[in-house]
C-alpha cells in the first residue's frame, strides 16, 4: 500500500505510525496500521489477493487521525482505493463489531436475525446458530454446510437451494469465498458452469455429449442448457456458449444424464477429456427480487435484506437526508429538492442495506460526482452520477426497471408501494399505495402537470415510518415478476394522525424516459 521497497522505508513509516497510535487519535488505530503495513493474503485467481482493511474502517481512521498524516501517507491511504466488504476478495472489517453495538446500547440487535456486522459476528454463535454453521442471510436460521444444495429447502427464503449451478472462473475461486452464508458476494455473468452439491464443488463435463450425439444436435443442447442457466441466474439471455479444455487441477465433475429431458439430472463421473462448458450471459434482468421468487404476496411491512435491492440512502456529510433508486450501474434517480438551498458538500449513496446504522456484508457505497436535472416541464427529477459503476451486482444490489414512455403510472392499486424509514429503529419499511384524485394532493402541495397523486392503501395507526425526499413509487409490471420505478417523491413526508393520512405526490417517470436513456448512453 505504501510503496515500501526496503526495510529502511518501512522503519521510517513505522515511526510515523507509532506516533499516531501513541496519540490515541483513533481507538482502533493500531489494528488499522498493522493491516495496512502487513495485509493478510487470500488465495484467488489468477493470483492471490491482498486483504486490506475495509473502506469504512479506513474512513473511521481518517476521521480520527487524518489531520496528523503526512501528505505522502495521505495519498497512499486514500480510502476510495480500499475495497468494500462486498467486493471480490473481501476485506478486513474493523474488529469488535459486537462490542461496538453493545457500547452504543444496541445489544437487542445481537442475535435478532438481521445482520448488522459485515462478518456476520452479531448473528453467529447465537442460540440458533452454532459454531461452524452457515447463516441463511435472513431471519434466525442457521444450517450445517452439508445441507447446502441437498435438494431440500432448509432456509426460510430458500437461499440454501439457490445458485447450486452457477458461473465462475474456477472452482478455486468459489471455494475461496466466505462460507458463512449461502449468498454469493457477487454475480458472475460469465464463467465455467460450476455445480455445488452438499458442499462439494465441481464443473459440468460435456464429454458424454461428444460421444453420443452429432455436432448440430450437441450445439442445440448446449444453447438450451446455457439459456436455462442464464435465465435461472436472472440474466436476459445468452451471449455465447463454448466447450473448453479445463486446465484446473484436482476438480470433480458431473455429466448431464439425459440433456433432452424436461428436467436435467446430473451424475458424478470422471472427465478424462476435461471438456467443460463456458458460458457468457447477456445483461442482468431489471426489477427482479431474486430472494422473492415465490411471489410478492409474502412481502412484509418491515423490509428484509434483498427485498428492495435497488434502493439507495443518500448521505450528506455522513447524515442521511434523502433516498434514491439505482437504474443503471453508474446512475441513480432522485429529486432536485434534495439539493435545493444546500451548500456544496460531499454526498454519498449507500446500497444493499435495510438498517441505516448497521454495516451489512452486501453493503456498497459510492460518492456522487454529478447531477443532471430533467428538462421535462413540471418535473423535479434528477439523475446522479456515481464516482464508480456498481459492477458488483448481487441478490442485495441490482437495478430497477424503468416504465415505458407510453405507460401512465400503473393504476393497479394493490401492486404499488413506496419505501420509508422507521424513525425509532431506522429500518426500511414499505407503504402500499393506491391512486387518488389530484384534488386531494392540490390541497397540500403545488401539483404540476407531471404529478401523480396517491394515498396509503390502508389506514393504519402505526406512525413510525417517514418518507424522505427521493423515495420511490414502485409498481409491479405486467406478469407480476418485475418492479418498475413509476414515480419519485419530491418532499419529505412525515407521519400524520390515523384516519387523516396525508396523500403523497410523486413525479411521473414515464415522461422522462427519453431524457434518461439519452443521458445514460
Amino acid at each position: 500500500m505504501l510503496g515500501h521497497r526496503s526495510l529502511i522505508d518501512v522503519e521510517e513509516d513505522v515511526i510515523a505510525f507509532r506516533e499516531l497510535v501513541d496519540a490515541e487519535c483513533y481507538r482502533s488505530a493500531y489494528d488499522f496500521v498493522c493491516q495496512v503495513l502487513q495485509p493478510a493474503c487470500l488465495s484467488g485467481e489468477p493470483e492471490d489477493l491482498l486483504q486490506l482493511p475495509c473502506r469504512s474502517f479506513c474512513r473511521e481512521f481518517w476521521n480520527g487521525c487524518g489531520n496528523r498524516l503526512s501528505d505522502r501517507i495521505k495519498r497512499a491511504l486514500d480510502c476510495s482505493n480500499f475495497p468494500e466488504y462486498a467486493d471480490v476478495g473481501s476485506c478486513r472489517p474493523k474488529p469488535g463489531c459486537v462490542q461496538t453495538l453493545q457500547s452504543k446500547a444496541l445489544s437487542p440487535r445481537i442475535c435478532d436475525g438481521i445482520i448488522d456486522c459485515p462478518d456476520l459476528a452479531d448473528e453467529k454463535n447465537c442460540a440458533y446458530c452454532r459454531d461452524g454453521y452457515m447463516h441463511c442471510g435472513v431471519g434466525r436460521t442457521c444450517i450445517p454446510y452439508i445441507k447446502r444444495c441437498d435438494g431440500k429447502i432448509d432456509c426460510p427464503n430458500g437461499s440454501d437451494e439457490k445458485d447450486c449451478l452457477s458461473l465462475a472462473q474456477s472452482v478455486r475461486a468459489v471455494k475461496s469465498q466466505p462460507w458463512d452464508t449461502p449468498h454469493a458476494a457477487k454475480y458472475n455473468s460469465e464463467g465455467y458452469v460450476v455445480f455445488n452439491e452438499k458442499g462439494t464443488i465441481g464443473k459440468l463435463c460435456t464429454e458424454n455429449l461428444n460421444a453420443t450425439m452429432p455436432a448440430t444436435e450437441m450445439e442445440t443442447v448446449l444453447q438450451t442448457v446455457a439459456n436455462s442457466l442464464c435465465t435461472l441466474l436472472t440474466y436476459t439471455g445468452v451471449k455465447s456458449v463454448e466447450v473448453r479444455i479445463d486446465e484446473e487441477e484436482d476438480v470433480q465433475y458431473v455429466h448431464m444424464e439425459d440433456p433432452s429431458a424436461t428436467e436435467i439430472t446430473f451424475v458424478r463421473a470422471p472427465c478424462p477429456s476435461k471438456d467443460v462448458m463456458y458460458i457468457r450471459c447477456s445483461e442482468l434482468e431489471c426489477g427482479v427480487q431474486p430472494l422473492r421468487n415465490k411471489g410478492k404476496q409474502g412481502l412484509s411491512k418491515m423490509a428484509e435484506p434483498g427485498d428492495w435491492p435497488w434502493h439507495a440512502a443518500l448521505f450528506k456529510e455522513e447524515v442521511h437526508v434523502c433516498d434514491a433508486t439505482l437504474i443503471a450501474e453508474s446512475w441513480l434517480l432522485t429529486t432536485a429538492s434534495c439539493f435545493q438551498g444546500q451548500p456544496k458538500a460531499e454526498w454519498s449513496a449507500r446500497l444493499g442495506t435495510v438498517r441505516l446504522s448497521s454495516t451489512s456484508p452486501w453493503q456498497q457505497e459510492r460518492r456522487i460526482v454529478g447531477m443532471i436535472k430533467s428538462p421535462v416541464e413540471g418535473s423535479t427529477t434528477v439523475l446522479l452520477k456515481l464516482d464508480r459503476p456498481v459492477t458488483t451486482y448481487s441478490d442485495f444490489v441490482r437495478p430497477v426497471c424503468l416504465p415505458s414512455a407510453q405507460d401512465p403510472p400503473s393504476t393497479n392499486a394493490s401492486q404499488c408501494n413506496t419505501l420509508g424509514w422507521a424513525r425509532n429503529r431506522d429500518m426500511l419499511q414499505r407503504v402500499q399505495l393506491r391512486h387518488s384524485a389530484m384534488e386531494r394532493c392540490e390541497n397540500i402541495s403545488i401539483a404540476s402537470v407531471n404529478g401523480v397523486c396517491t394515498e396509503p392503501a390502508y389506514s393504519v395507526d402505526d406512525c413510525n415510518e417517514e418518507e424522505v425526499a427521493g423515495s420511490p413509487m414502485l409498481c409491479l409490471q405486467a406478469g407480476g415478476q418485475t418492479w418498475a420505478l413509476t414515480g419519485v417523491g419530491s418532499w419529505r413526508i412525515a407521519c400524520s394522525k390515523s384516519g387523516i393520512e396525508r396523500p403523497r405526490l410523486y413525479d411521473q417517470i414515464s415522461s422522462n424516459i427519453a431524457w434518461i436513456k439519452s443521458t445514460i448512453s
